[in-house]
């Protein structure tokens, strides 16, 4: 089985969505512009997990562990096709993994881009939310320190973000901030975002640039698409699955709209750079327009590319795609504009 199997496999396992008890599964016809490579997710049918409700601590754990374990098998093949390196080290105490690639581009010698994983909140724990790292490694040729942030239900709000900051201010001490970008993925965006918003209010330097993938910028049920595209995306197709449930265990009876939680009620005035994906049939489409208008509006410089028929952060699910590939390379030449050498 190759990679891009694989990752189909994984998709269909760990798609992370489906049914709430009203919610309908609605079909469209998968767009003409939609690669080969990528039409089995875009027109897949939603795993049934989606709408999976975990009651206890142990419950959430043994899921979780569920979907970590699935997902380290795939990574021996996705690091050597990339071909990267992962080790497991330390920042300011946290855990993380420095992702090296084989071979580093000049311009990218003395660079360095910080990294973290979505999944929630709750999912991805230690070499599982790598993935996204190892690609972005592999395809920019750059190093990647990815972070393993404490999550819950043992380490829930502000645990997340507590290690976000220690990490970048550990980094902070090897690497200058114009020679730092900072990206991730749904809750890695979010993280991201709620980071530059913490990073601020400590006087920190700012990263020169960051990527936000269809980032959770807002944990309520706050946006169109959480309502237009429920049961259109296959990845996450209910805010009324496990991912509702997710918001409220990581925020630990703390007010959803808290900036830190949601960072798109934050003062994004200085922010860096920022370039934002999602796709037209996204769930969270609605939590990355809207962070785009807001950017816009307080004079931060802010790119938006939405990906044609792309549910939920599909275009990490096959290395192969033109779909992936564009998110890869846009995210890099972005970097590359902005980052100092």
């Amino acid at each position: 089985m190759n990679i891009r199997q694989y990752m189909i496999v994984l998709l269909i396992f760990f798609s992370l969505s489906t049914h709430a008890q009203n919610t309908q599964v609605r079909h469209f016809p998968t767009p003409e512009t939609v690669s080969t490579q990528i039409l089995p997710l875009v027109s897949g049918e939603p795993a049934s997990i989606w709408n999976d409700h975990p009651k206890t601590n142990q419950e959430w754990k043994n899921w979780v562990n569920q979907f970590a374990q699935h997902s380290i098998q795939q990574l021996p093949a996705l690091r050597k096709q990339m071909q990267v390196t992962v080790e497991p080290v330390q920042f300011g105490g946290i855990n993380g993994f420095i992702i090296t690639p084989k071979q580093t581009r000049s311009e990218n010698k003395n660079r360095v881009l910080l990294h973290f994983h979505g999944g929630g909140y709750v999912l991805n724990p230690g070499e599982a939310g790598t993935d996204e790292a190892i690609l972005m490694a592999g395809f920019g040729q750059i190093k990647v320190i990815s972070i393993d942030y404490r999550m819950p239900p043992d380490f829930p709000f502000p645990a997340a973000i507590d290690d976000a900051v220690a990490a970048y201010r550990e980094i902070l001490k090897h690497y200058p901030a114009n020679k730092i970008g900072v990206f991730g993925t749904s809750t890695g965006g979010g993280i991201t975002l709620a980071l530059m918003l913490k990073a601020k209010a400590e006087s920190l330097p700012l990263p020169a640039a960051i990527v936000v993938g269809t980032p959770w910028t807002d944990l309520s049920k706050t946006g169109d698409s959480y309502f237009t595209h429920e049961g259109i995306d296959n990845v996450l197709v209910s805010y009324d699955g496990w991912l509702g449930d997710a918001a409220k265990l990581y925020a630990n009876g703390e007010d959803l709209k808290d900036p830190l939680l949601s960072p798109i009620y934050g003062d994004v005035t200085d922010f860096p750079p920022t370039l934002l994906f999602s796709g037209t049939r996204d769930l969270f489409l609605s939590n990355t327009v809207r962070m785009h208008l807001k950017l816009r509006d307080a004079g931060v410089t802010a790119d938006l590319i939405v990906l044609e028929g792309l549910s939920h952060a599909q275009y990490l699910m096959v290395p192969d795609a033109p779909e992936t590939k564009r998110y890869f390379n846009e995210s890099s030449r972005f970097f590359n504009h902005y980052l100092a050498q």
